[in-house]
């Protein structure tokens, strides 16, 4: 097994699986605390709401598991913003990752959609997961909160506020963004999470 992928209360493993299995990388679904921490590489994806994702968390213990992961991690969508201090979804306690809030997009004007559906760029990258030479490139989204631009932010994306595209402490690697869905653009950012 090269990456274990969480199973937790959210959508959306399929895609990730799928992706992986297309990179021709061995990946598990799985809430198994020892499969977890014995993993070369561990993916916290999903898409859903931050308080139950929470709740299935604490309920199986998997909220200190993550917290104590050493090896590379990648958390996608809700999977960043699960891995920050707190959410205004629904008010919820997160992992405290990165000490940074999640927060809700407030349309300015009537052309403003949210969710924050369809493809958008990247830019203003560092050296994270998602190299300088994706600066500009495209990426899909399927989000109505974001995290703000801080000193973890490895990209940003603009949609009525600049925010996290993408971030990065120690091991964790986090995109907002759908890397698996994301055609070879998305593809080549989990090329170089399996590559760390």
């Amino acid at each position: 097994m090269d990456v274990a992928i969480i199973k937790y209360n959210a959508g959306n493993n399929f895609s990730v699986m799928c992706a992986l299995r297309r990179l021709g990388v061995d990946a598990v679904l799985t809430d198994d605390k020892d499969v977890i921490t014995n993993a070369p590489k561990v993916i916290f994806p999903g898409v859903g709401e931050a308080a139950s994702a929470m709740s299935y968390l604490k309920a199986h213990g998997l909220d200190r598991v993550i917290r104590d992961l050493r090896q590379p991690v990648l958390g996608i969508c809700i999977g960043q913003q699960l891995l920050c201090r707190h959410s205004e979804e629904n008010d919820v306690e997160c992992l405290g990752i990165f000490d940074t809030d999640v927060r809700r997009f407030e349309a300015q004007s009537r052309l403003d959609k949210i969710p924050h559906m369809g493809w958008n760029t990247v830019h203003h990258l560092r050296n994270g997961i998602v190299s300088k030479q994706l600066d500009g490139q495209y990426v899909y989204y399927v989000h109505s909160y974001y995290v703000p631009v801080g000193p973890y932010t490895d990209s940003v994306t603009e949609y009525i506020l600049p925010f996290s595209a993408s971030m990065h402490k120690d091991n964790f690697y986090t995109t907002q963004f759908h890397p698996e869905k994301s055609g070879g653009i998305g593809e080549l950012i989990l090329k170089n999470f399996l590559e760390l």
